[in-house]
This record gives C-alpha cells, structure tokens and sequence, in this order.
C-alpha cells in the first residue's frame, strides 16, 4: 500500500512538474511569436462588436471596398498588404483581422459561419456606413456570399478568391473532431498540440505546398507575419484552430449562392488545385458568374502576382 501511495505521489509530482515546463514553454513560444512586431497597432482602429474588438484600417477616398482576409492559421489583413496602397487610389479601402485572428480579440469561444457573417454584416453597417464590394479570400468567400444572402442592401459586388469546394463546406463535426477540438483546447497540454501544429517551420510548409506558385520566390516578411498572427494573444489564438479543423465553420452555401443577384467574380490562381472545376460548380448554381485565372499564383494571387490581380480588380470593380 506504501508503495502504491508513493508511485501516485511521485507520479503528481512529476505531472506537476512538467506541466509547469510545458506551460512556460507556451509562454516563451507566445512572446517570442510578436517580437518582430509585424503586425503593428493602431489604437483607434478597433471596431467595438459584440463577441470581441475587431481590429482594422482605413485608406483612401471614393467607394468602398472591404477586403477579408483568408480564414486561416495565421491569418490576418496583412494578406492584402501588397495591394491596398494602390486600391486606395480609387477606393476607400477597409482591411479587417477577423475575429479570433491577427489584432482582433481571440475568444475562448466555438468559432463558426453564423459568427463571421454576422461580423461581416455589423461591420458593414456600423463602420462602413453604405452599400460596400467586398473582396474575400477562400474560407471567407462563404461568409461574404451568406452575408449579401441574409442582406443584400448592404452589399454591392463579390470577388472571391480561391474560394473553397461546396463538398469541404459541406463537411461536419464529427465525433472524432469534437475530441480533437476538446484535446486542442484543453489547458497547457492543448496549447502545447497547437504551438507544435503552427510552428515556424508548420507555417513555411504550409505556403510551399499549399500557398505558392513558386515556393522560391516566398517573402520572409511575410512568413514572420502569419508566424506572429498565430500565436499573438497566446493562449487564445488555438479555439479557432480547434474549431476550424472541427469543420465548426463550415456551412452550405449552395442555396444562398443561387438566391443572390449581385454580380459575383470569382479570381483562381493558375496553380490552384482543383480551381477549374471549383468555378464550374459555383457557376452551375449561379450561371451569371464571371471568372479569371490569374497567371503564376496558387491560392493567393494577391500575394504572389499583385500586379495581375489588380488588373482583374479593376476590370471588375
């Protein structure tokens, strides 16, 4: 009996024990992300919203223009940096961080469609102040085409880029996911799988396999923003991650595509998997959307052809 009582004291304290290094583990992880401070502050540029402040910037005159950033981890407006300078020349340009991205608040909440389209909606309304072209990149396609669904007087014209499949939208949380969104938000350990899963060398795989035309061709300075929206607010930032490979943010979006009228453009990138096809099935449920590829990019042409893009944005807008 001694012997068992001291095994489980020992196994206590060793438990004790590395849960205090893992913890600080976390916290040198977190603090380290934001050194480079590539995501610079404005404190007046918070739009104060129900679930959490949503950080954003404005720029330039004439009519207005919201670009929403791909919901990734990582993601932040920073994806836009290299085009909204000349945007802003014609447009009055809004970048938003969505919730439980880059600036914005990161609450310890089930992210999910409904939450972003009502974001999305409020932000309009409450900031913008009048009907707005939105340009949204891949996740973030769903929530624009579900908020001019529910609200089409607030909105004027979609771009989507590299928006994604009806068939990975259409994907649930199963009960093997729920576990993996409980084992990734539970304390320190939780942190611990999530700091493991958008480690710097994570999120350099992810734009060469997934992101980029051309990996050789990839801006430090970008990697280091992803890096630090990632883990800026430490703990916080994983519950989106849980829910997004959850597939908490999924929604169908078939029936609010077929019921819009506003005119649709959807924007692929040459490299983009399965892109062709992608637009196919939009169009086929929308037949009066407009396309383009986009030469030498992948999933964010924006990024690595700007100059293309923002030939296609002014043919379009």
């Amino acid at each position: 009996m001694k012997k068992n009582k001291y095994r489980v004291i020992t196994l206590a304290i060793l438990f004790g024990i590395a849960t205090v290094i893992i913890h600080i583990i976390n916290k040198i992880i977190a603090a380290s992300a934001i050194f480079k401070d590539m995501l610079r502050v404005s404190e007046k540029n918070y739009f104060n919203w129900r679930f959490g402040d949503i950080y954003y910037t404005k720029s330039g005159s004439g009519t207005p223009i919201l670009l929403i950033h791909d919901l990734v981890p990582g993601g932040s407006s920073y994806e836009w940096e290299r085009i909204e300078k000349k945007l802003s020349m014609k447009h009055t340009v809004y970048s938003v961080d969505l919730l439980g991205c880059g600036r914005s608040d990161k609450p310890s909440i089930t992210y999910t469609n409904f939450i972003y389209v009502q974001m999305i909606t409020d932000f309009v309304k409450n900031v913008i102040g009048e009907k707005t072209d939105v340009i949204a990149c891949g996740l973030s396609s769903s929530f624009a085409i579900m908020a001019c669904h529910n609200e089409k007087e607030i909105f004027n014209k979609l771009m989507l880029v590299n928006p994604p499949s009806f068939h990975s939208l259409n994907q649930t949380p199963t009960k093997r996911r729920k576990l993996l969104k409980f084992m990734i938000e539970f304390p320190v350990f939780g942190t611990l799988i999530y700091n493991m899963m958008t480690c710097e060398s994570s999120i350099n795989n992810l734009f060469i396999e997934k992101y980029y035309y051309n990996p050789f061709h990839m801006d430090s300075d970008v990697l280091d923003a992803y890096y630090e929206a990632a883990h800026r607010n430490g703990n916080s930032a994983k519950f989106l991650y849980a829910s997004l490979i959850s597939k908490y943010v999924n929604i169908n979006i078939v029936h609010g595509l077929k019921s819009i009228d506003n005119s649709i453009f959807i924007v692929e990138g040459e490299e983009e998997p399965t892109g062709k096809s992608i637009i196919d099935s939009y169009a086929s449920a929308n037949p009066a959307i407009e396309s383009a590829i986009i030469k030498r990019s992948k999933h964010l042409p924006h990024i690595e052809n700007p100059e293309g893009f923002l030939e296609q944005v002014g043919i379009f807008f």
